[in-house]
């Protein structure tokens, strides 16, 4: 394991650390609905993850559907549903566990922070409507988490030295603007969907804020 692997596994273990922290372990034990919502995202995520496309090891493509995870389940167990739907990826076959931490922190934790960040602005600083919502905090965040997703992740090969950077550039970093829509498309779909027919199950999302204006 390289000294930026490692790097990158102690800054992700940090995170997961602070997330599992604030975990109330007898309030989750009793609430069945939040062990469904956690456990049951972290499961799609898995079989989502799965299904990639690639030619060279690590430069491979999938949704990520990490935005509406995080308007579902906050910061904190989103961090925690991507690590348990990452840990089962990995154990398949998704990556190698040398760039278990890199995959996390940048294939995780970066995306749910983005995402966060712009529901947070979007609360405090734009007016709350439910289109607000839906196109401010799932669908361009989630066009900026898999485009920065994809920089960083190529860059990280660049500098490790796994790749030279016409092989990232020509068979990765040139399909961003392949993947910012679908995924863009994806995340807002699935936010619209949830907040119609399952409202409940959506953590960030409340009627008073984004429907009684």
């Amino acid at each position: 394991m390289s000294s930026l692997q490692l790097l990158a596994l102690l800054i992700y273990g940090v995170f997961l650390l602070g997330a599992v922290r604030h975990v109330d372990f007898t309030h989750f034990a009793s609430n069945k609905q939040q062990q469904h919502l956690i456990f049951g995202t972290a499961a799609s995520l898995f079989v989502l993850w799965l299904f990639k496309a690639g030619i060279f090891e690590g430069l491979d493509v999938h949704f990520l559907g990490l935005s509406v995870l995080t308007l579902m389940l906050g910061f904190r167990n989103a961090i925690i549903a991507s690590f348990i739907a990452l840990l089962g990826a990995n154990a398949v076959g998704y990556g190698s566990w040398e760039n278990f931490g890199v995959n996390g922190l940048l294939g995780t934790v970066l995306p749910i922070g983005i995402t966060y960040l712009f529901y947070m602005l979007s609360f405090h600083r734009i007016p709350r409507q439910l289109f607000v919502y839906i196109f401010v905090c799932a669908f361009f965040p989630a066009a900026l988490s898999i485009a920065l997703k994809t920089l960083t992740l190529g860059a990280f090969y660049y500098i490790e030295g796994t790749y030279t950077w016409d092989i990232i550039f020509d068979n990765y970093v040139l399909l961003i603007p392949l993947l910012v829509f679908p995924e863009a498309l994806l995340n807002g779909m699935a936010i619209t969907l949830l907040v119609i027919y399952q409202p409940t199950w959506v953590y960030t999302f409340h009627d008073k804020f984004y429907l009684d204006n």
